[in-house]
């Protein structure tokens, strides 16, 4: 047995790590770059086969296909760098770090449960809105 086989048998239930915000933003700029270009390559296509008085719908949908695929890895790229943690966030929006007695953006004061990240095991009663 070769040594890749037995290190995919052995990695098989581990989740791949998240990539680096870095090496995300440099693919990103990649595929932009690409998807121009393709884009560019498609126009000049459809004017060629203009000039020729014939079009192949085969050869533009896989152009298309092409640039449609590159649409859904920029998205997936964007939700990675734009997904945000499990940290627990203040009124405001802004992230708190832990320990922290007061927002780091608004200096609102934070009770021990936001701090920790915990919920509040207090109950809250609200009265009902007027309808």
């Amino acid at each position: 047995m070769s040594l890749f086989r037995r290190r995919s048998e052995e990695t098989a239930g581990i989740a791949p790590r998240r990539p680096h915000a870095g090496v995300l933003r440099r693919e990103r700029r990649a595929l932009i770059k690409a998807r121009e270009d393709a884009l560019r390559d498609v126009g000049g296509l459809l004017v060629e086969m203009y000039r020729r008085g014939g079009f192949r719908e085969d050869l533009l949908a896989e152009r298309a296909a092409g640039i449609v695929g590159i649409d859904a890895r920029l998205a997936e790229i964007e939700d990675l760098l734009h997904a945000r943690g499990h940290a627990p966030r203040c009124e405001c929006g802004a992230p708190i770090l832990r320990g922290s007695h007061f927002c780091p953006n608004c200096g609102r004061t934070l009770g021990a449960a936001s701090a920790n990240g915990a919920a509040s095991e207090e109950t809250v009663v609200e009265p009902a809105p007027d309808a």
